[in-house]
């Protein structure tokens, strides 16, 4: 309502034309949105997950099965289903991986508190109860995880290649995962006795153009170079020169002095002045960007200096090679085997731009969960098995709290069985003879790493078949999944103001109403 009456004189409180709902009709709207974006994303789970083309206005085309990338591209309009895109970006930028399961397992938690909701149980008994769940399931998730060093290459590769297992360069999976598990290893230092490892500076280049298997590691920093300076003063010309010769002799004379023979700039180079500098056997780079010059620092330990004046022999930094390639249409510098290089590069290769730009996001994929591996020192078996021992112990916590917040945790607990019957459905196998299955292999067994092998279709120790992941990412896809659900619901009043004036930002339409017939 937009007016209240009082002594029958009606007083208009929200502007005319304001789109209201309350009470459980705000609640289904809402729940009903971000279900809707999490069906979405639900068939791209799993190695035999399906892909999606996303078709922007302007014609471009990203055909991907990335959670991260699909929910960024989709323009959501729903400000609930809106909530389930920041969930997949908090997701991503948190540990890199598990997007996917983050906003599917945020859907199946409104599925479940939709249907307490029907039974007349309080939201906020349901946010307490799924809050309890969740701080419940990070603590098992904790004393489940199994212990691991950054010494364990092996088994680095191993969780590198199951966050790629459902990407389209699964062919490539193992040069992938051996080159993310170098980079990570080349960047990571240690910091008051812990690892810590910055992908930040793992630079990522895309070049199309022969086959994936032909991407490569280079431990040291590349840059792209493609510029040029006029100079241009009709006045004084002469004189200008003869001046701007002197100082360059000067500043090129200061180089050579400190035994320098390479060269980057961040600003442009006259052609006067690398003329002076390759006489003099220096190798000249121009217009490197900052953040180049500084990965550059970081792999070869020399400094950034603002001013030749500056310039020391203690300043300079070390490499074995430095050397000009052409990719195509590109020259690019590649600085080759600095001493203990702390920024890398990684030059992405496959056969078109919409595999090299597959490529690049699997690799941001693997790089992350190396990552997390290495800092946190535990992982998990994958394919289902954490989130169905998950749901077995929830269970038996539920009984232990009581009262009405039980029925919340063990609709938490089941909705944490969503992720294995997706992987099953995805795999063409029946959920529910899997789900029983694995309720059974998890009640019996001591072992808890029982999951859903989607290439056999029987339910298998995930451990033993590799499929590993780190704990941080199902520990954040447990954050990120619970606390959107929770602000979701919480939600009992929606009120959408009508737009100023058509042909604003809503492509010529006014807000649309909640509950409205197909606005959403």
């Amino acid at each position: 309502m937009s007016a209240q009456t009082v002594g029958g004189v009606p007083v208009l409180i929200l502007k005319e034309g304001t789109g209201r709902s309350t009470g459980k009709e705000a609640q289904r709207n809402n729940i009903t949105a971000a279900k809707v974006v999490a069906e979405t994303v639900r068939t791209t789970l799993g190695p035999r997950g399906m892909d999606k083309m996303l078709v922007s206005t302007i014609g471009d085309v990203t055909i991907t099965n990335d959670g991260a990338t699909i929910m960024k591209e989709l323009d959501v309009q729903h400000p609930a289903a809106k909530m389930l895109v920041e969930v997949s970006k908090t997701q991503d930028n948190e540990v890199g991986d598990g997007t996917t399961t983050a906003v599917l397992l945020s859907g199946e938690l409104l599925e479940k508190a939709e249907k307490l909701l029907d039974k007349d149980v309080h939201p906020t008994v349901i946010v307490d109860g799924y809050k309890k769940a969740a701080e419940k399931a990070i603590e098992i998730l904790d004393k489940l995880s199994i212990p691991i060093t950054d010494k364990d290459d092996a088994t680095l590769r191993q969780v590198a290649m199951t966050s790629m297992y459902s990407k389209g360069i699964v062919i490539a999976k193992e040069h992938f995962a051996d080159i993310a598990v170098k980079a990570v290893k080349q960047v990571s230092e240690r910091v008051d006795g812990k690892l810590k490892a910055d992908i930040d500076l793992i630079k990522i280049v895309k070049k199309h153009g022969r086959g994936l298997e032909e991407t490569e590691l280079v431990k040291g920093e590349k840059t792209e170079f493609d510029a040029k300076i006029n100079i241009n003063n009709p006045d004084q010309m002469h004189l200008f020169i003869e001046e701007e010769e002197k100082m360059l002799k000067d500043m090129v004379a200061q180089i050579q002095k400190t035994g320098a023979n390479v060269l980057f700039s961040e600003k442009g180079i006259d052609d006067v002045a690398l003329h002076y500098l390759a006489k003099n056997g220096i190798a000249a780079v121009k217009n490197v960007s900052s953040g180049d010059l500084e990965k550059l620092s970081k792999a070869t330990g020399g400094r950034i200096i603002a001013s030749v004046k500056d310039l020391t022999k203690e300043s300079l930094g070390d490499a074995k090679l430095v050397e000009e390639v052409k990719i195509g249409e590109d020259k690019l510098i590649y600085v080759r085997d600095a001493k203990n290089p702390k920024a890398v590069t990684i030059v992405v290769r496959g056969g078109t731009e919409h595999v090299v730009d597959e490529a690049e996001r699997s690799l941001h994929d693997a790089l992350s969960v190396v990552r997390n591996a290495i800092e946190d020192g535990k992982i998990v078996a994958g394919g289902g098995a954490p989130e169905a021992e998950l749901a077995k112990r929830l269970r038996e916590y539920a009984v232990k709290v009581g009262g009405r917040e039980q029925l919340a945790i063990e609709a938490f607990a089941e909705a944490m069985e969503a992720v294995p019957t997706t992987l099953a459905e995805n795999a063409g196998l029946d959920p529910i003879d899997i789900l029983v299955e694995l309720r059974s292999k998890h009640e019996k067994a001591v072992n808890p790493w029982f999951g859903v092998d989607v290439y056999s279709g029987e339910v298998k120790d995930m451990k033993k078949l590799n499929v590993l992941e780190p704990v941080r990412v199902k520990q954040q896809v447990v954050k990120s999944a619970s606390e959107a659900a929770s602000m979701i619901l919480r939600i009992d009043d929606v009120i959408a103001s009508k737009s100023v004036e058509k042909g604003g930002p809503g492509g010529g339409k006014d807000f649309p109403k909640p509950g409205g017939d197909d606005e959403y």
